[in-house]
């Protein structure tokens, strides 16, 4: 199909139906905060062109029912990866519609970018069949520079610096590629999967690590080098000066992670040999384990409270392992209730996260939809 209008406010229409944020009209006009009528114009310019379609209306609290936008033609599959330090997660998302299942493979990530992701690219072709793929995008455990569309510094990620993960990607898929930070493709993907969206939210991750991103009107902050919302290599005093994988000493790291608890709980004499084995003792109430989680979680919760104290978010999601600690969690918001200006608590939404897993891969999934629009329309 040929776009006759190259209007930016159309593209922006276009990506959020295309991205599943947005089924109606009134979706749309909340999202891009346009007025009823700037949305109608621009849908009857999209619907007579044959960019989208309506369905069948859906359920509505009063008035005439809202008929559902959608993508017009066959939806097309976006591939998305979430790379973790042993794992891959990944899901085919058909454009405009949302993520239905996930899957996991094993990765060893000194292997390097090259035999890695293929490997990735190898298990979504299989979860396609024979269908193609339109896009694919991964969000990447590190930093990533959007000019050289790659990760910084990965210090968990032997053979990975200096790469072009994007080109890299899109090579071996076969079509464009989209590269991401995990903790901001978790950011964008739980800013809209609570209603209504809030204006500005911070989502953390708390598990073997500690992630953060931030997302303002619904477009990743990133900052002046790309790493906004680092909160993980945050010097704290609890940490004292115990060595941390960045290279530096008395990260928040150190002391709040999965990794952190599973160290001090060796420390303490008792053998634990993962997070998972961590959960286990918190939620048998093992006394010791009981203990440093709570204090995790406080330590957490001090740097939480300064971010609060200075961005003054309308909502903080929290999502990974340690979240489902009550002792853990009841010390992150104890922490910053009591240790912010009533001002910034006063309509703070504190919510645990709504996807779970999958929130990187949905997140990394809308950044291709993107992408693709402004390929094909822009």
């Amino acid at each position: 199909m040929t776009r006759t209008s190259n209007s930016t406010a159309e593209n922006h229409v276009l990506a959020v139906i295309g991205s599943g944020r947005a089924r109606s009209r009134r979706d749309i006009a909340q999202i891009l905060s346009l007025s009823p009528s700037t949305v109608s114009q621009h849908v009857q310019s999209l619907l007579a062109q044959r960019l989208v379609e309506e369905g069948e209306a859906r359920g509505s609290t009063g008035g005439r029912r809202a008929r559902e936008l959608r993508l017009a033609g066959d939806a097309d599959l976006i591939g998305a990866i979430d790379l973790g330090g042993a794992h891959a997660r990944l899901a085919v998302v058909p454009r405009g519609k949302s993520l239905a299942s996930s899957t996991e493979i094993p990765v060893t990530m000194s292997d390097g970018p090259r035999t890695v992701l293929t490997a990735c690219v190898d298990e979504l072709r299989r979860m396609t069949g024979a269908a193609p793929l339109a896009g694919v995008g991964i969000a990447l455990p590190g930093p990533v520079d959007t000019n050289t569309r790659g990760v910084v510094s990965p210090s968990r990620m032997p053979g990975w610096a200096d790469v072009d993960i994007s080109t890299l990607l899109s090579e071996i898929a076969g079509v464009p590629a989209a590269v991401e930070n995990d903790a901001n493709a978790m950011a964008i993907g739980e800013h809209f999967a609570h209603s209504p969206s809030a204006t500005a939210s911070i989502t953390v991750k708390a598990g073997t690590a500690i992630g953060a991103g931030i997302v303002i009107e619904g477009q990743t902050y990133r900052g002046a080098g790309g790493v906004a919302g680092d909160i993980t290599h945050t010097r704290v005093s609890a940490a004292h000066d115990r060595q941390c994988s960045c290279g530096n000493r008395g990260c928040l790291e150190t002391v709040a992670s999965g990794a952190a608890l599973v160290r001090l709980l060796r420390e303490e004499g008792i053998e634990v040999e993962s997070t998972a084995d961590v959960l286990a003792l918190v939620r048998d109430a093992h006394p010791v384990a009981t203990r440093l989680a709570r204090e995790s979680g406080h330590h957490l919760g001090e740097v939480l409270c300064a971010v609060v104290n200075f961005f003054n978010p309308s909502a903080l999601y929290v999502s990974g392992a340690l979240t489902s600690l009550e002792p853990f969690m009841s010390a992150l918001r104890s922490e910053i209730y009591e240790g912010s200006h009533p001002l910034m608590t006063r309509d703070l939404t504190i919510a645990p996260a709504a996807l779970g897993a999958d929130a990187a891969l949905v997140g990394v999934a809308r950044e291709v939809n993107e992408l693709l629009a402004r390929l094909t329309h822009g």
